[in-house]
């Protein structure tokens, strides 16, 4: 049987009902309360001194919530936002039509801004610092540089990958801030909202376990409120019980810790082909059949984070908990580096 990963990545027909579910207001936003408090302090004062706030750079794990900060953001300062991604700026044109399009105050957020073309970044250099654009009109010697006034806007950037990201673009961003993985009890109340939009009954017990394999992500917590809550209603009452969240989730083969087939064939081929570790991205890559940036933006992180493998300067070893998760006994040659 085919079983779909449960990336944090988005499908259209999924971004509807994210977008459904993403909070409309400041005080809906759950979790990250540290730069919920140093972005709200930013957008006060520049409320204070009638300015545009500093250009803000949100990084961590997709699915964290780095688009809906950029939007709620944008909506406390009372302003609009024009919304882009990296792959889609392909051109100077394609960058240069934004920017002049943007009004005084105006919000420009680019998703996976690692993404973007680097001559196409160079662009962003001087309209971020100056609120100018720097042309070259012509060729050779009848070539002439003129500069083109803009409004003055802030810049919303997201990336998964900060170390991608050039160091005059991340330089330029007065604010470089990491969201972090969720705690449980922040994806019990995600859950416990997202249930109510949705009108799905649940059970307390039900959200404890879905939140407990939700790899800490709310993205994730919401694709799995989602497939449990057909399961309640094909094989339930339509109510999510502990018995239904359970069943559905183990149907979709998610584990207790929220591992599912393709983190553990990772941490089974680090364990098993390469000696519990350490092994290098290009080896593991081409063991598990994963592309090199599924593992380092969606298996890795939360591997990392729930402890089961670690990064060190030979490659991704695999720890303790990892073996003892998979019920794997540790060869004697690995105890010493555990």
């Amino acid at each position: 049987m085919s079983v779909k990963s449960f990336s944090p990545q988005l499908n259209p027909d999924e971004e509807v009902i994210e977008n459904t579910l993403r909070p409309k207001k400041w005080a809906d936003y759950i979790g990250q309360e540290r730069i919920k408090k140093n972005v709200k302090v930013m957008i006060d004062a520049a409320k204070k001194r009638n300015e545009s706030p500093d250009h803000i750079l949100f990084y961590g794990p997709a699915g964290l919530g780095k688009t809906t900060l950029a939007h709620l953001v944008a909506k406390e300062s009372n302003a609009n936002i024009r919304v882009t991604s990296g792959p889609v700026i392909e051109k100077a044109g394609d960058l240069i039509a934004l920017l002049t399009s943007l009004s005084d105050g105006d919000f420009l957020f680019i998703d996976e801004i690692h993404r973007l073309n680097h001559f196409v970044e160079e662009y962003l250099y001087s309209a971020m610092e100056d609120f100018k654009l720097n042309l070259i009109l012509g060729k050779g010697p009848m070539a002439k540089n003129i500069d083109i006034d803009l409004p003055r806007f802030t810049l919303i950037g997201a990336t998964t990958r900060l170390d991608l990201i050039s160091s005059p673009l991340r330089s330029r961003f007065g604010a470089i801030l990491q969201l972090n993985f969720y705690e449980l009890n922040e994806i019990e109340e995600i859950i416990k909202r997202s249930s109510d939009i949705l009108s799905v009954e649940i059970e307390v017990d039900a959200i404890k376990e879905i939140s407990k394999r939700s790899r800490c992500t709310p993205r994730i917590a919401n694709k799995f409120l989602k497939r449990v809550r057909d399961f309640a209603e094909i094989e339930g009452q339509g109510k999510i019980t502990r018995d239904i969240a359970d069943k559905a989730l183990d149907f979709l083969e998610i584990d207790e810790m929220g591992l599912e087939p393709g983190d553990r064939k990772i941490l089974e081929a680090i364990i098993k082909k390469f000696n519990g570790g350490p092994a290098g991205l290009q080896a593991l890559s081409a063991a598990t059949s994963e592309e090199k940036n599924s593992i380092l933006d969606i298996y890795e992180p939360y591997l990392i984070q729930s402890g089961l493998i670690k990064r060190t300067s030979q490659g991704r070893l695999a720890t303790r908990l990892a073996y003892e998760h998979l019920n794997l006994p540790i060869p004697k040659a690995q105890e010493k580096l555990l």
